[in-house]
């Protein structure tokens, strides 16, 4: 573990970040968002690492939002026009985009509660595997305070529109079951078998063709927000770049001799 409390390892071509500091429910510090950014950053540019994992330690607590000791997480007394903005856009809007914007697919594993931020930054990963126990809750008006770390901006993308005012103004826990129903998570897990299920579909995408993912990623990140023009320009660009690939005539030649293809990810 770092001292920003971010647990980093990688295994079988999968970078792992967890969240471990459960004695305070792996809350987090600024110097941990900087962390989990140039994690991301570094997994984006590292051609060995073909999937992230991103979960957290011990069982109660995925993520309880800012940890409020931190000087830097919580309002400062005589803070002046512009620093709530600033420290939003440098902090959880930072790290939101950071996975959105990782070119390797990013699985959350989901134990415990994950609340105001922690919830948006589960929301903002690719594929989310939930335990049995695990917990959301929109807690932002329950403090009176205005939804953040682009809470609203992926509940709009991830469920009907309707449930995601509910989500956000009534503020309250769903279960794991409930979350898989309305869809923001993608399964549900007995608690014991989270780990092995969030390895399973990690080494999966590992094995892919870590191109094409990636270009299907940004596709699909950016599909709701341009109109139609603008999103079939974006396809060409990236069919375009993703042809030239190692992977792309791998995959060719494992078609023609009917097998299974072998990708590197190059």
């Amino acid at each position: 573990m770092s001292a920003t409390g971010l647990s980093a390892r990688t295994e079988d071509g999968v970078r792992w970040l967890v969240l471990d500091r459960p004695d305070v429910g792996n809350s987090v510090t600024r110097a941990m968002q900087r962390d989990l950014i140039d994690n991301l950053e570094r997994a984006s540019a590292d051609p060995d690492i073909r999937a992230v994992v991103f979960t957290a330690a011990g069982t109660k607590h995925f993520c309880t939002g800012p940890n409020l000791r931190d000087p830097e997480m919580r309002p400062s007394q005589d803070r002046i026009a512009g620093d709530a903005a600033r420290r939003l856009r440098t902090g959880s809007q930072a790290v939101v985009s950071a996975i959105l914007d990782c070119e390797k697919p990013v699985v959350c594993g989901l134990n415990g509660v994950a609340a105001g931020v922690g919830a948006s930054m589960v929301l903002a990963c690719d594929l989310i595997v939930a335990a049995e126990s695990a917990r959301l809750i929109e807690l932002f008006v329950r403090r009176g305070l205005a939804p953040d770390g682009g809470a609203a901006y992926l509940l709009a993308r991830k469920v009907p529109f309707n449930i995601a005012k509910e989500l956000l103004m009534f503020g309250e826990q769903i279960t794991a079951q409930e979350a898989h129903r309305i869809g923001l998570v993608n399964k549900v897990v007995p608690d014991d078998q989270l780990t092995a299920e969030v390895t399973a579909w990690a080494q999966r995408l590992a094995r892919g063709a870590t191109r094409g993912i990636a270009a299907a990623k940004a596709m699909l990140n950016q599909a709701l927000d341009v109109d139609r023009a603008a999103a079939f320009a974006t396809e060409a660009l990236l069919v375009e770049q993703v042809a030239s690939t190692e992977d792309v005539a791998e995959g060719m030649a494992a078609f023609a001799e009917k097998r299974e293809a072998s990708f590197r990810g190059r």
